[in-house]
């Protein structure tokens, strides 16, 4: 017998209670910064990443979800910068509709459905990015607490993704689209 999550009904009112509701413009462009100073110290811990992107100077990159837009321009250190000009060189919408679906996909360890429009070898560097570069927060962690208490943090981290990419495994849709 298939037990109902207790949270079935967040899932179901959440996108409808949020629908309308929208950042004030300055917090969500103080988001996006910090989203890109995030993104290039990632870049930063891995020289051939930076080196591969350095190749791109110049280019730009549009990332797209919703209403959401987030210009990037590679720079000659090979990191991004923010890019609030028109065009683009390479435009990825993601195409799911829900955050939700996006978080689930992302649980699973899927990528989302993306829409790819311009530059296939930027494209390819920037799904090479994806798959090989690893945001280490044990050795960020550390730097901070030590390294026993980021190891410690981090194991239970690790427990945590896997017991929640478990739970959306089993609440995934069967062939004939209905929840287990």
């Amino acid at each position: 017998m298939a037990t109902q999550s207790p949270f079935s009904w967040a899932a179901q009112a959440l996108p409808q209670a949020l629908s309308g509701v929208r950042p004030p413009p300055w917090l969500a462009d103080e988001a996006l910064d910090r989203l890109v100073l995030f993104l290039n110290h990632v870049l930063k811990s891995e020289p051939e990443a930076m080196r591969r992107l350095a190749r791109h100077k110049g280019q730009r990159i549009v990332l797209v979800f919703q209403q959401l837009s987030l210009g990037l321009q590679a720079t000659p250190a090979g990191l991004f910068e923010r890019h609030a000009g028109e065009g683009f060189d390479l435009r990825l919408t993601v195409t799911e509709s829900s955050p939700l679906d996006v978080l689930a996909a992302l649980a699973r360890g899927d990528k989302p459905r993306v829409h790819i429009e311009g530059d296939v070898q930027l494209a390819a560097e920037v799904n090479w990015l994806i798959d090989h570069v690893r945001w280490d927060a044990e050795e960020d962690l550390a730097r901070l607490i030590g390294d026993a208490p980021a190891h410690t943090l981090a194991s239970l981290a690790r427990q945590a993704l896997v017991a929640l990419r478990g739970f959306v495994a089993s609440r995934a849709p069967a062939a004939g689209g209905v929840p287990s």
